[in-house]
């Protein structure tokens, strides 16, 4: 099978249908699954998963070519002319909430849905080559064996210490190979490791047999790419269990994201390779397995695309696959909301291979067989049919302005030139700023809706850069109101272009498409090449906006560290402080002095008003002991030693 099931979420899953290639499986970034025929290069099918229901496709994978027999299926298979017995119908969607969903492209509808199975997302799915088998590795590290005339699990065990990256079934359906980091092979009837291979420092994301021979002969080879790996390794399944190191190994460009392989049945027989890379480029194998081989092979031919502009641009490569029995090689090219399907006859006696391509003539020429479906109304000959849009829609681009050259050239009115115009809007912005008088000329709405016109006509920077410069919200909104429907769709390209560039450029161009959208809307929906004429603008804000959250997540944990530091510095700055505060000594114990005198006082009131009630009880005893002895000396010495006492007490309470 040439399914690619590769394993990180970055990367959007694309396969072609086993056997014929008759379709091409694309799942792009609004989580829309989309079956393009290669044949005839048009939409085959769409399937939109529930909003509520729906999580991110990680992985896709074809089942093995099978004969519809079920009641409505057969039906509508027999109502389709040319179809082989045998024809690709189930594909198999994993997902990041853990569930795998069967969709059936017979039907045109979801067959069923398999979860509760997994609790991690699914990073890789594999079908039984003879029985109605499916398995799958996710994030918890375990495989489930799933039947699907049940849509249980049969069977669950754990596979690794971390997530399964990949899986691939041998061809006579008897052994499984599992990676995360390291390679197992497990024996299906058991369910126990059969082998174990150790070679790689990340994420294994590619495994394939090679070979259809049996384990035991010393001709049973596999291989395996990672994430991050630039090599593609092969190894060898020898009796002996000496199969610790990989025996080949193929350089690549960047890591692999598509692999198709072409197994060899026999020593005679080579393996043809088909590697597409991260980069977009296209590399082509073709090795003879029969032993280790020291020297890291390069490939016999490399393949790039590129536009056929001045200023040629690569057009990355999605996916590529060799047609059953001929050396063609079927290529899949562009975005993913809309791809470019090619049958492409590669001279591999080249060892670089760069084709050209126009991908707007493509599109324009796919979405003309796609629209001629519609049934165009009968009309009289005198009648006129107005259209809002045509494939391809290349209208030229007219302004209002232009009407007034059927004016007579012996008038005495003349129409300013485009030179005249740009001083006119220096003048005006140099009157609106000094306050010029009222006689100056000042320049309006519709000038800018004709300069914009002339500017997207001519392709005149300078035009358009004083255009684009305007940051009123009232002039945008006028300008693009008042431009002719033509010069819509140019436009909106100019902003896209002026979008990739410079981030002040960019922050005054999101006004003009805000604008252009508010007034627009209805036209561009009417364009049946929307698709294709958007596609950019979306992609890049799509990009943008996952930037954007990544970028506040990293805001978040830099704001952390800052205020951390901060702490750590004031607290260094609190301990300086006290240490300086220890040193002057001698001033705060002056103070305190002072301060002690101060808080005496109050103590002192306190002290005297006691010493009044005193001397008043020692007078009253005086008077009770003279009424009851008389005038005696040694009573009066007592009476006076109190009140001789009494100064002493209060000095010492002093």
């Amino acid at each position: 099978m040439a399914a690619d099931t590769g394993s990180s979420s970055l990367q959007l899953p694309c396969v072609f249908s086993p056997n014929s290639r008759q379709y091409l499986a694309l799942c792009a970034q609004d989580g829309r699954l989309r079956i393009w025929n290669t044949d005839s290069k048009t939409l085959h099918q769409e399937y939109v998963p529930s909003a509520h229901l729906s999580a991110t496709c990680i992985c896709i994978a074809w089942a093995p070519c099978r004969a519809v027999k079920d009641g409505p299926q057969r039906k509508k298979r027999k109502s389709e002319a040319g179809q082989a017995e045998e024809k690709a119908d189930l594909l198999a969607m994993g997902t990041a909430a853990g569930s795998v969903l069967i969709y059936s492209a017979v039907k045109g509808a979801l067959h069923c849905t398999l979860d509760g199975g997994h609790s991690g997302g699914v990073n890789c799915i594999q079908w039984h080559p003879e029985d109605s088998l499916l398995y799958s590795g996710s994030d918890d590290t375990n495989i489930i064996e799933w039947d699907l005339q049940t849509g249980k699990t049969s069977s669950k065990w754990k596979a690794d210490r971390g997530a399964v990256t990949s899986l691939c079934v041998s061809p006579d359906g008897k052994l499984l190979l599992s990676a995360g980091l390291v390679i197992k092979m497990w024996d299906l009837d058991t369910k126990e490791v059969y082998r174990k291979f150790t070679g790689h420092s990340t994420a294994v994301t590619t495994l394939r047999f090679a070979t259809t021979r049996p384990p035991d002969s010393n001709g049973l080879y596999f291989l395996s790419g990672a994430a991050h790996d630039r090599l593609l390794s092969v190894w060898q399944v020898r009796k002996d269990r000496k199969d610790k190191n990989s025996v080949v190994s193929f350089t690549l460009t960047d890591e692999p994201r598509h692999v198709d392989i072409v197994a060899s049945t026999g020593k005679e027989e080579a393996v043809r390779l088909a590697v597409v890379c991260k980069d977009g480029q296209l590399h082509l194998f073709e090795h003879f397995l029969n032993g280790p081989c020291k020297k890291p092979l390069s490939p016999s031919c490399t393949v790039q695309m590129s536009d056929t502009k001045d200023s040629p641009a690569p057009i990355p490569l999605l996916a590529a696959a060799f047609k059953a029995g001929t050396q063609t090689v079927l290529l899949g090219y562009g975005n993913h909301l809309q791809p470019v399907m090619e049958k492409v006859e590669i001279n591999t006696a080249e060892r670089h291979v760069c084709l050209t391509r126009d991908v707007q003539t493509s599109l324009s020429l796919s979405m003309e067989t796609a629209v001629s479906k519609v049934k165009t109304p009968v009309v009289n000959s005198k009648s006129r049919v107005l259209v809002p849009g045509l494939p391809g829609h290349q209208a030229p681009v007219k302004g209002s302005s232009l009407g007034s050259e059927k004016r007579k050239k012996d008038t005495d009115t003349k129409e300013m030139s485009i030179a005249e115009r740009l001083g006119e809007i220096d003048l005006s912005t140099v009157s609106a700023d000094k306050g010029a008088p009222k006689g100056t000329a000042s320049l309006q709405t519709d000038n800018f809706a004709v300069l914009l016109v002339q500017g997207l006509e001519s392709s005149d920077t300078n035009i358009l850069n004083k255009v684009f410069q305007t940051r009123k919200e009232i002039v945008i909104k006028k300008t693009v109101a008042r431009l002719p429907i033509p010069a819509v769709l140019p436009l909106v390209e100019e902003i896209t272009k002026r979008l990739q560039g410079h981030p002040f450029t960019a922050v005054l161009m999101v006004r003009w498409l805000k604008a252009v959208l508010t007034h627009h809307t209805s036209y561009l929906a009417s364009l049946p090449d929307l698709v294709s004429r958007l596609g950019v603008l979306y992609h890049m804000i799509e990009s943008r906006v996952k930037m954007f959250h990544k970028l506040t997540k990293l805001h978040g944990k830099l704001y952390l560290l800052m205020t951390q530091v901060a702490t750590s510095d004031s607290s260094k700055t609190i301990t300086e402080v006290d240490h300086t505060a220890k040193l002057v000594y001698e001033e705060e114990s002056s103070d305190e002095d002072e301060a002690s005198g101060d808080e005496a006082l109050p103590g002192d009131d306190d002290d005297s008003e006691n010493w009044e009630e005193e001397e008043e009880l020692a007078a009253a005893m005086e008077e009770e002991e003279a009424d009851e002895k008389g005038p005696d000396g040694k009573t009066d010495s007592k009476a006076n030693g109190e009140e001789d006492m009494e100064p002493g007490n209060e000095s010492e309470e002093e």
